[in-house]
């Protein structure tokens, strides 16, 4: 069973909040809202951790060696599940009909399937200038 933990962006005062934080602080931290969501971002661990043991939480960049050997970036989302977005996955498969390009996106069963060596490499929120340039290729 997956571990249950969550992490918070204050937008006001730019920092990350770790659900240790959190759970030691929590109306520190909860009035950090004050009262309006726009200032806080929460984001859920999918119970995953990268190649160097960092836990991945939706809004994390990541790069991610395919089992082809390909290394990809993407970013992880949540929609009623995680969802882990691959920028430029365009890989060909052999279905019987022929060659067909493959969905962007993979569920959290089908990316640990066909991903190992994951890495984060940042974050939507602290990190924003890090999945920008990634997409620029710079």
């Amino acid at each position: 069973m997956r571990e249950i933990k969550f992490r918070m962006y204050s937008k006001k005062k730019k920092v990350m909040h770790y659900w240790d934080h959190i759970k030691q602080f929590q109306l520190a931290v909860l009035d950090d809202n004050n009262e309006n969501e726009i200032y806080s971002s929460w984001m859920q661990y999918t119970g995953l951790k990268d190649k160097d043991g960092r836990n991945i939480y939706e809004g994390d960049c990541y790069t991610a060696k395919h089992k082809s050997g390909k290394v990809y970036t993407g970013k992880v989302k949540y929609d009623l599940s995680f969802v882990f977005d691959i920028e430029g996955f365009e890989e060909l498969f052999i279905n019987g009909v022929g060659a067909v390009k493959t969905n962007r996106t993979f569920d959290i069963h089908s990316f640990i399937k066909w991903f190992d060596e994951v890495e984060v490499i940042g974050n939507i929120y602290e990190d924003p200038e890090v999945w920008r340039r990634r997409n620029e290729g710079n």
